[in-house]
């Protein structure tokens, strides 16, 4: 049987809410796998999370611009979270976020691009050398529409455009510019409250909606449930899987009493034409990076002995 250590428990307690010896158990039935653990806490009815939730770890900022049918996300991190409230830093993100606006979302690409005299690479290595921390431009994201309007919002702005959590939402439309512009912004608000996987259904991964089936319908059985009930469950079970995960179906954030998709069909009749969500990015800073636990204690009497 694979050790299970104590971070790993802790790390299972804190992505499902069920209790030390239950995340023990789990560990050990699944070999240390931390995804199989999730599940056959759920199957038990033992977890309080309905899916494994991105670990806040990374520093820095979030950056989002606008203009005309494009908008872009990117994420730049830092060691602290000081560096975010840094003047130079906070201009280096905001550089960074216009040069993506224009040269595309690619990594690589944006590093590559000139930026004054020198290229975005060069700006990160001089901000590294000035902050005196390591800066890494994470990734970066861009939405386009042919007609219409880009929504965006940014959650703990600390300027203009910068903050922790930023949404772009694209609206297809040949609607009324301003009524479109206020909508879009509302259902980006919306998508960094709801934090949805997917617009509709249809797309999400086809492994997603499978292992949703796998759960419910060992829950199903687990309870003694019959065979010609249980695909009724499951079935129950993926409806109420879509309004927790899927932007149209969920409860509209500004009035819960609607969907999204309800909300859509009534803005419509403010934008005077047919509007359609192709597409959203929400970043949240430093979702899915773990970051390294410090002993700070040791690090001092580390520090105090001799060399």
């Amino acid at each position: 049987m694979a050790e299970i250590s104590a971070s790993l428990v802790k790390e299972l307690r804190e992505l499902t809410g069920a209790g030390m010896m239950d995340c023990k158990s789990a560990l050990a039935e699944n070999k240390g796998d931390i995804e199989a653990a999730v599940d056959w806490l759920r199957k038990r009815g033992l977890s309080k999370a309905a899916k494994k939730a991105g670990r806040i770890a990374a520093e820095g900022l979030v950056g989002i611009a606008v203009e005309g049918g494009k908008g872009v996300v990117v994420e730049v991190n830092s060691e602290t979270d000081f560096v975010a409230r840094n003047d130079h830093f906070q201009g280096l993100v905001k550089l960074i976020t216009q040069v993506a606006l224009h040269h595309g979302a690619d990594v690589e690409k944006i590093k590559a691009a000139k930026a004054g005299s020198g290229t975005i690479a060069e700006a990160i290595a001089s901000g590294i050398a000035t902050i005196g921390e390591n800066l890494n431009l994470r990734r970066a994201a861009m939405l386009k529409v042919g007609s219409g309007a880009i929504g965006s919002y940014m959650h703990n702005s600390i300027a203009d455009g910068l903050g922790r959590i930023g949404v772009v939402v694209a609206l297809e439309s040949k609607g009324k510019a301003d009524a479109l512009a206020d909508f879009g912004r509302k259902v980006a608000m919306h998508v960094a409250a709801a934090n949805p996987q997917a617009i509709a259904p249809s797309a999400l991964a086809p492994a997603v909606i499978a292992r949703e089936r796998d759960v419910i319908a060992d829950k199903a059985r687990a309870a003694g449930k019959p065979a010609n009930v249980i695909e009724k469950i499951v079935e129950s079970g993926l409806k109420t899987f879509y309004k927790e995960v899927c932007l149209l179906d969920q409860a509209y954030v500004h009035d819960p009493a609607k969907s999204v998709a309800q909300a859509l069909k009534e803005a419509e009749s403010q934008t005077g034409a047919p509007v359609k969500i192709t597409g959203f990015v929400r970043y949240a800073l430093g979702e899915g990076v773990e970051k390294q636990e410090q002993d700070f204690a040791a690090e001092v009497a580390a520090a105090a002995r001799p060399s």
